[in-house]
Order: structure tokens, then C-alpha cells, then sequence
């Protein structure tokens, strides 16, 4: 199956537009944004865990990255409520379920395998920190070799400078709406951005998204 799946075009999806299609496990849907392979596969997916739904557990060849959206995702380890941010690294294990029910932001086989740091983080605990554009902070979540992972968030009447993006970026709204030349994103959008592409991002009324990049060229 293959789904947006060439990482060197850009890829826009406004999931709530998106129906919601059944996952092999009952109770367990998703809505899927890029993906190149079948059950097992490089892919990103929003997933939804409907009250008391449970996946097997399983070894994640690829490593494993989420952000919860909403609700609260269960596994082993603990619990994730809404904002908790999670990296499984290549060759870790688990079972997952959602006692009240949950919705993430999944990302599958996108990562090093020399990165076997498992990351659990409160992002609505962490700080805003200034960014390099004036309106524009961040909260950094991950980063190792050239693969960074953040939130970003734009002020409201802010606009980014023109800039080229020298590693491939993917980002999903979290808040508000992100605009640039090619349109209008609000929540729930994912956008692919490749190497070498070029935007001037700005928002009206502000933003939050989580950003991606340099897991792909």
C-alpha cells in the first residue's frame, strides 16, 4: 500500500475530513496521512482507541514515535494523557490500550536504530522557549543525529521570513490555523514539506504544530 508515500513531494492532509477505516485489532480505527508497506510499514497515522480497545503486543522493528491527541493511551509503563509525547526505540516491545479512549499522532519506522533513547515527556510541563524569528517559540522534544523533533508556536499576526528548508519537514496543527502562499491549515492538518521547498508561513489568529524533520531527504 503506498500513500503519499514519495517523501520528495509535498503532501497535505486535513484529517478530520478523513473517514475512519479499521485497524486489523476491534476498536481500534485510523486515518492514514503517508504510508509505503502493509501492516508492517514506514507510515504516519492518526489512531484512535475507542474506550477499552487493545492492540497485542508487538516489537517495533522501525522504533516507534507518538504524540497523544486526546484522551489517555495506556501500556505497560504507565499512562499518557493528552500531550504526553513518546519515542519506542527499533527493537522494544509493548502492548497498547485506552481505558477511556485516546487519539495519537503515530509515526512508525522513522527512526536511527543507533537511537535506543526512550522519551516520555508532559509537553504541556515544558517551557516555551524563545525561537530564531521574533513571534515564534519552541518546545524541544528530541533530536539526534540530523532528525529534530519539536513543538513550534507562532504568535498571533506573526509571519516567518521566506526560507528554504534544507532537510525534509513534516509538521501537524495542533492549534489554531498556519498559513502560507499555498493555503490555510488549521488543527488537525498534516503537512509534508521536502528538501529544497520553499514557503512563508505566517498566522493570524496564532498556532501550535509539532514539526518533524531530517528523518527523510
Amino acid at each position: 500500500m503506498k500513500i503519499n508515500a514519495d517523501l520528495s513531494k509535498r503532501a497535505e492532509v486535513h484529517t478530520p475530513d478523513m473517514e475512519w477505516q479499521p485497524s486489523p485489532e476491534p476498536g481500534v480505527l485510523r486515518r492514514m496521512l503517508d504510508r509505503d508497506g502493509e501492516e508492517v510499514a514506514r507510515c504516519t497515522t492518526v489512531v484512535r482507541f475507542e474506550p477499552g480497545a487493545r492492540f497485542p503486543e508487538h516489537t517495533h522493528g522501525g522504533g516507534e514515535e507518538f504524540l497523544v491527541l486526546d484522551g489517555v493511551f495506556n501500556d505497560e509503563d504507565g499512562d499518557y494523557p493528552a500531550g504526553t509525547y513518546v519515542r519506542h526505540p527499533v527493537g522494544t516491545s509493548h502492548s497498547a490500550w485506552s481505558e477511556e479512549g485516546c487519539e495519537i499522532l503515530v509515526k512508525l519506522m522513522q527512526m536511527d536504530p543507533a537511537d535506543q533513547k526512550k522519551v516520555v515527556l508532559d509537553t504541556d510541563a515544558l517551557d516555551w522557549q524563545p525561537g530564531t524569528e521574533s513571534g515564534v517559540d519552541i518546545k524541544p522534544l528530541h533530536e539526534f543525529g540530523d532528525e529534530t523533533v519539536m513543538l513550534m508556536r507562532i504568535l498571533a499576526g506573526t509571519r516567518i521570513p521566506r526560507h528554504r528548508h534544507e532537510i525534509g519537514t513534516e509538521l501537524f496543527v495542533l492549534e489554531g490555523t498556519l498559513t502560507d502562499e499555498s493555503g490555510s491549515y488549521p488543527k488537525g492538518t498534516w503537512l509534508r514539506q521536502p528538501t529544497g521547498s520553499v514557503h512563508e508561513p505566517f498566522s493570524e489568529q496564532g498556532c501550535v504544530y509539532y514539526v518533524k524533520k531530517g528523518h527523510f531527504v
